[in-house]
């Protein structure tokens, strides 16, 4: 099984729109995402337009705009996330239709197939209400945050020092 990173991505970047909302009451812009995460603005708006087509996320434009989290926290678990941005977690090399092996199923179809629905339904079950309460996800948002704020000081202390008042 391989979970490319556009699944990844789209789990931490709600993760991280979770974060923000729960600390913040305004919308969170996708830049400030990018910079925490270290994620491309652009690949950030191909995926949010499909987590809000989806009904994960909402949109405000304008100055204050940004995204929302469309439903509570414990309503959106990582499985839906994942499935929201086209991606699977299929272990299988057939993908299930049993022609693995020259058009015929392998030896190991059911083994593959069977963890395939361990991990869909594990990430079923897993909320962001959880994920937010897993032991290191606040000290690595305190971290993420302090770089990213960090690297905001330096550009404006470069500008500053470039353009003296």
């Amino acid at each position: 099984m391989r979970l490319t990173t556009r699944g990844r991505y789209a789990v931490t970047a709600l993760l991280d729109l979770a974060l923000q909302n729960s600390q913040q009451d305004s919308a969170v812009s996708l830049s400030d995402i990018a910079k925490r995460q270290s994620i491309s603005i652009s690949y950030l708006e191909q995926l949010f337009s499909k987590l809000r087509k989806r009904g994960l996320v909402t949109s405000i434009r304008g100055a204050a705009g940004g995204y929302y989290l469309a439903k509570p926290l414990d309503e959106i678990d990582v499985m839906s996330i994942i499935s929201a941005v086209d991606e699977s977690v299929n272990a299988m090399q057939c993908e299930g239709r049993g022609d693995c092996q020259g058009g015929a199923m392998c030896l190991t179809h059911d083994l593959w197939c069977a963890l395939s629905n361990h991990i869909e339904q594990y990430l079923n079950n897993i909320t962001l209400a959880q994920l937010l309460d897993m032991e290191n996800v606040q000290s690595v948002a305190e971290r993420q945050h302090l770089i990213a704020d960090n690297d905001i000081s330096t550009i404006t202390l470069s500008t500053s020092e470039v353009n003296p008042a």
